[in-house]
């Protein structure tokens, strides 16, 4: 904020991203704030914890799964949810298909778009087969019609689509502007947890990746997922990163197709399915997505540098860890890679940045040094300390019941973890203390 004009943002260092608006003065006597109500009309009192009556919320299952997994079990009742993703990345598609299905068999859906037209909106729910479903449509973006259509509708859903084109008329700001999404976003919490109405809110991002308009808008919604992937592929993830009613780090996973987006029910089986046999530099790690055990391979390529400085290059995991792993493996399994250009990747488009994928990053790279391969049927998971010894991670038993049902034959975890469960019969475990000792059993003694 600023009381004269300004080029560059004194915080985030943007060029013209300062807008211009005119601060309305009210008088506090005029602007009396009514005392706040529950869904069912009561007025909200002080009162003990002991004397709160706590019921477990109710949720409304859709026909995704996916999706159901990601909420936490289900849509809940009263909840605003907001989606966020890049644009054509098909937030709008997951949408409509959604909201077809909850308005043939939970309820009364509203949809409201500010940058389709119903026409447009009316063919791309022919093509997703919900044109019959029964929602309604309105394309509007003013506040304060919207609100009438929801107290005249009393529907069971609502869906904005998109959060940065809806306008509050009383506030001279641009539309998109931070104060009008923070006024809009408000509005919208007072709707859904007065009338105990779920709103969906689809919102833009910004270049960097993150919902745009002020930070505030994350801390605001119940739930914040983002849809991920590349527009070059038809895959897609849908990611939590925030959930009142449920666990975050979820995901789900999708496939687009020409009748909409489908399921994928075995998400490792994808993410592995064109990896080159006998090859090297690749090493399959078993991730935790959430509640769900992924299997992702993790591939390296390690040159000599034709450069003074060595490169560092990866995607999907976090640079910095790869710099450090590489650092401990020159230092604690003599391997030389002061020399090396070294690049790695998460195949599949997934991100990850859990300290699990540890093992199988260094796997990778003393693979692609030593130019030998791992056994296709070997995975690997375990954090790296600074000392070289591989530590113990959460939920091996997911861990390891995912890889053998796969058919992997050998995995490699922390000696620490094999203590406590039932170890399977189907799959060999092999506990190791230290990154050296990993290597000596997978590689054997460098000739």
């Amino acid at each position: 904020m600023s009381a004269s004009y300004v080029g560059r943002c004194p915080d985030c260092g943007g060029w013209n991203t300062l807008i211009e608006e005119t601060v309305t003065t009210t008088s506090s006597t005029s602007t009396k704030s009514q005392p706040r109500q529950t869904v069912s009309g009561n007025q909200v009192r002080p009162q003990k914890m002991n004397a709160v009556t706590a019921t477990r919320e109710r949720r409304i299952t859709t026909n995704l799964k996916e999706l159901n997994r990601v909420l936490g079990g289900g849509v809940v009742p009263g909840s605003l949810i907001l989606i966020g993703g890049d644009p054509g990345i098909g937030k709008s598609t997951l949408l409509l298909q959604v909201s077809g299905q909850l308005a043939a068999e939970h309820g009364t859906v509203l949809y409201v778009s500010g940058e389709e037209s119903a026409s447009q909106i009316k063919l791309r729910a022919d093509r997703l087969g919900v044109a019959n479903s029964g929602m309604y449509l309105y394309p509007e973006t003013d506040m304060p019609a919207i609100q009438q259509a929801i107290d005249d509708m009393h529907p069971d859903f609502v869906v904005i689509d998109s959060v940065q084109t809806m306008n509050v008329p009383d506030m001279n700001s641009a539309i998109g502007s931070v104060s009008q999404i923070r006024e809009v976003t408000s509005e919208l919490m007072r709707i859904a947890k007065s009338q105990g109405i779920t709103i969906f809110v689809v919102g833009h991002v910004t270049k960097e990746g993150s919902i745009a308009g002020p930070k505030m808008l994350e801390h605001m919604v119940d739930t914040v997922l983002y849809f991920e992937g590349d527009m070059h592929h038809t895959y897609r993830i849908l990611r939590s990163v925030k959930n009142r009613f449920g666990s975050t780090n979820e995901i789900g996973i999708f496939e687009m197709r020409n009748d909409g987006l489908q399921e994928v029910a075995n998400p490792s089986e994808i993410f592995l399915e064109e990896r080159m046999q006998g090859a090297t530099g690749s090493a399959v790690v078993v991730s935790m997505e959430g509640t769900r055990p992924i299997l992702v391979e993790i591939q390296a390529l390690i040159t000599p540098t034709l450069f003074g400085n060595a490169k560092r290059t990866s995607s999907g995991i976090d640079r910095n860890k790869a710099s450090l792993i590489m650092a401990v493996l020159e230092k604690r399994a003599d391997v030389m890679l002061q020399n090396q250009d070294a690049y790695l990747k998460a195949t599949g488009g997934v991100r990850l940045d859990e300290p699990a994928i540890d093992l199988a990053v260094a796997m990778a790279i003393v693979s692609s040094y030593r130019d030998v391969e791992i056994a296709a049927t070997d995975a690997f998971v375990g954090e790296i300390g600074l000392t070289g010894e591989v530590r113990r991670v959460n939920r091996i038993e997911d861990r390891v019941k995912e890889a053998a049902k796969l058919g992997f034959k050998r995995i490699f975890v922390p000696r620490n973890n094999l203590h406590g469960w039932d170890v399977p019969t189907d799959i060999d475990v092999v506990g190791v203390t230290s990154v050296s000792e990993a290597l000596q059993k997978v590689f054997g003694r460098r000739s």
